[in-house]
């Protein structure tokens, strides 16, 4: 294992410290590194709270900041935060609106901020489960929530900045999540720091195919195939899944696994948008890169929302993070 760090055990810490020193005019790091928040409170505006295990970056600590979440909680590596963190960040940026969780359908996150939830006054959640991939897996129960999880914090963040009030942004989030849908191919695994070994072995001709994003099994291990194969196949099941509502406008989005180039990704974009363009989808928003990692991970997904209900104005409203920053 070749990785950039002084200790395993200190790896988390010493990327929060840098990452908090790197965007200090946006960001604020919580006592004890237990979340992020956004530096600048707005008064009177519901509170959106994310998190989950590191090695996703810039999900979710990237995406705090204005016109998308207020605060943050990492866990260590492909590990829940605890709901210890998610109470601190609550107390730190609920200025008397409440707040929303948004919850990747894992099951150490649900459980985690179902606690918290439960123990905090003025909470609700939003949990996403877009990945079409497979209807369990080893860390779920139903569906994982995977790169959608972005275009769920993004629409319902700019709500919240334009002064939804709560039970409404939840509304918001779970037709967002309900209109979403992706699927994820690896072509290598992911390696995290303390195991200091790949977390799944494959070959140099082979692929996994509905990956998750902690390097999970998906629906096969098969032969590596062309890039349009791949989006044909990916695209196909995200489509058959959506069903006669597939048809109209949409956001697609293709997300990097971490050790995957732009110059795929965008290859992979030009083939997916094909693909969906022939079955009824007119593709209005796009967005590529690599926002939702496993570490290391070669390999990307592919998410469909179909826009409707102002989500295109909310998609475009303006937005200054880390990793995403527009009309500002």
């Amino acid at each position: 294992m070749k990785k950039f760090l002084n200790s395993v055990d200190t790896v988390l810490t010493e990327s929060l410290d840098g990452f908090a020193a790197a965007h200090v005019d946006i960001l604020v790091l919580g006592e004890e590194h237990k979340f992020i928040r956004r530096r600048e409170l707005k008064p009177g505006k519901v509170a959106l709270i994310s998190g989950g295990g590191s090695g996703h970056e810039p999900l979710h600590g990237g995406l705090v900041g204005h016109g998308m979440l207020d605060a943050a909680c990492p866990g260590q590596v492909f590990t829940s935060p605890t709901p210890d963190q998610m109470l601190a960040a609550v107390g730190a940026v609920d200025t008397g609106a409440g707040c929303l969780f948004i919850v990747k359908n894992y099951e150490g996150d649900v459980m985690n901020f179902d606690m918290a939830a439960e123990m905090a006054d003025g909470v609700q959640q939003v949990v996403t489960n877009d990945d079409v991939a497979v209807e369990n897996s080893s860390y779920t129960t139903g569906r994982r929530g995977v790169a959608g999880t972005l275009v769920v914090e993004k629409i319902v963040g700019a709500a919240a900045e334009q002064g939804m009030a709560l039970p409404e942004l939840k509304a918001l989030g779970d037709r967002v999540n309900a209109a979403t849908r992706s699927m994820g191919v690896a072509l290598t695994s992911g390696t995290v720091p303390a195991a200091g070994k790949p977390t799944f072995e494959i070959g140099d001709g082979e692929m996994e195919f509905g990956v998750g994003i902690h390097g999970e099994p998906g629906r096969r291990r098969d032969t590596l195939r062309s890039a349009d194969a791949i989006a044909e196949e990916v695209c196909a099941a995200i489509a058959g899944d959506f069903g006669d509502r597939v048809k109209g406008p949409a956001l697609l989005f293709v997300n990097g696994f971490g050790g995957t180039p732009s110059m795929e990704l965008y290859l992979m974009y030009n083939s997916a948008r094909r693909m969906f363009e022939k079955r009824g989808v007119t593709v209005i928003r796009s967005l590529v890169g690599s926002y939702v990692t496993s570490l290391d991970m070669a390999g990307c997904s592919i998410t469909l929302t179909m826009l409707g209900d102002g989500m295109t104005a909310l998609w475009d409203a303006p937005v200054h993070t880390a990793a995403l920053r527009w009309g500002m």
